[in-house]
């Protein structure tokens, strides 16, 4: 099957252009073709915008385990919907992913039912450094520095430093200091509202173990991703990342702060927790300047019912994949950010970040995950209209202006004008961690 996409703007490595695009067996097979070249299909795609696929490198999709929730195919159509073509999942699944057999098992998973692209996280714990040396078919280890479930918590320095120095996979973690949210956590008698969280995990919580974590990345030569970062603060740790360090911020932490919590109680209660006015202008310094790399959603979800449960027992995480894209678009619109910027944050970095073959870019021999956007399509985010098992966002009722019309995944439009294609499969993402990550390519 071959296709031609005609007549958009694309946003290409160099800049915007307006040029055909043709892809063929699942690969872009060139760009700008000469004219009257041999097609199967023609998608006119005057008016609207072409970018690579995006890449959310940080999800919980819940399954196995905890499917109540939201699972691979209901997850997986609302990255569909929202222009999101693959996705890194995490290792807190019920059980955990923290054996090769167990990472096998979840890419099985995945192959039969999602719509997009896949790849999994092995995680760390404090007694499976084999298996994480054994590990293959993923983009690297994660590390919980910070409360967890399960037996994912790795908080003791000699562990720690024994994962740094005898893997080879690059790593990243969630940085929240243990010791510090205790005593947060025991000063306020265990907290009894929803700001109370912001309180327990603060700015002191991650600024340590952000701290702590780079220190080992450096000292043991290591390739280290800062996930979700939340303060100003952590920002000026990442001033000289010396070819190892990159780090990521997410949609909640750039648009909510603790002003929300009155709004929104515990919708924006997140590990990290979202914190000041002054933080989500720190943070979108640092994406400007370069010592943020990545945009990702740290899609959470669970349900309302869990959600409305008073404090402590609500869960934190929320979930956002299928309105990411069109937030960082309205922010375009209202002169933020330029688009070639949000494609370099979504798409292109985390490509590099974890050395994924062919993703991130519309240029010729890279797969064919597109995505079609309308800057102008203004729409309103409603809970009843979202994909998520959960079917809530903490958007609703926000109307964006800026918007995904149409995804393809490997040359097959899997979404269009409100509409799945049920048939289309995304495929295991492919790593090729020779390549040396972020700084190491061009």
């Amino acid at each position: 099957m071959r296709t031609l996409i005609s007549g958009a703007t694309c946003v290409l490595p160099a800049g915007q252009a307006r040029v055909d695009v043709l892809i063929e067996g699942g690969k872009i097979l060139g760009i700008d073709p000469p004219k009257g070249v041999q097609v199967d299909e023609t998608i006119d795609a005057h008016d609207l915008i072409l970018i690579p696929g995006v890449i959310d490198d940080q999800v919980h999709f819940r399954e196995p385990g905890l499917t109540h929730k939201e699972d691979l195919r209901t997850a997986t159509r609302a990255c569909a919907k929202g222009g999101v073509t693959s996705f890194l999942e995490m290792p807190n699944t019920r059980p955990t992913t923290t054996t090769v057999e167990r990472l096998s098992e979840k890419l099985q998973l995945a192959s039969e039912r999602c719509f997009v692209n896949y790849g999994f996280y092995i995680g760390a714990t404090p007694t499976n450094l084999a298996e994480l040396q054994a590990a293959t078919r993923t983009p690297g280890i994660k590390i919980f520095i910070g409360s967890s479930t399960g037996d994912l918590l790795v908080d003791e320095q000699e562990a720690l430093e024994r994962i740094f120095a005898e893997t080879t996979l690059p790593i990243c973690a969630h940085c929240e200091d243990e010791a510090t949210v205790r005593a947060n956590s025991q000063r306020l008698n265990g907290g009894s509202t929803y700001e109370d969280h912001s309180l327990i995990r603060d700015e002191a919580a991650a600024v340590i173990a952000t701290k702590r974590a780079i220190d080992l990345a450096i000292r043991h030569r290591h390739r280290f991703h800062v996930l979700h970062v939340s303060t100003a603060a952590e920002t000026e740790l990442l001033r000289d990342p010396q070819g190892l360090i990159t780090a990521e911020v997410c949609p909640h932490h750039l648009f909510f702060n603790v002003d929300d919590y009155e709004r929104l109680g515990s919708l924006v209660q997140m590990n990290p927790s979202i914190k000041t006015s002054a933080d989500n202008e720190g943070l979108w310094l640092a994406l400007k300047q370069g010592r943020i790399q990545v945009i990702a959603t740290d899609h959470a979800p669970h349900t309302l019912e869990e959600k409305q449960q008073p404090y402590p027992k609500s869960p934190s995480g929320l979930p956002a994949v299928e309105n990411s894209l069109a937030l960082m678009l309205d922010s375009v619109n209202a002169g933020i950010c330029s688009l070639e910027s949000v494609v370099q944050w979504m798409c292109d970095a985390p490509a590099r970040v974890w050395d994924m073959v062919g993703k991130g870019r519309i240029a010729e021999g890279y797969d064919a995950d597109l995505v079609l956007i309308d800057l102008n399509k203004k729409q309103t985010v409603r809970n009843e209209n979202q994909q998520t098992k959960s079917g809530w966002s903490p958007w609703h009722g926000v109307t964006l202006h800026g918007w995904p019309v149409r995804t393809i995944v490997r040359g097959r439009t899997v979404f269009l004008d409100g509409r799945f294609d049920e048939e289309v499969r995304g495929a295991e993402i492919q790593f090729d961690h020779s390549r040396g990550g972020y700084w190491s390519q061009s």
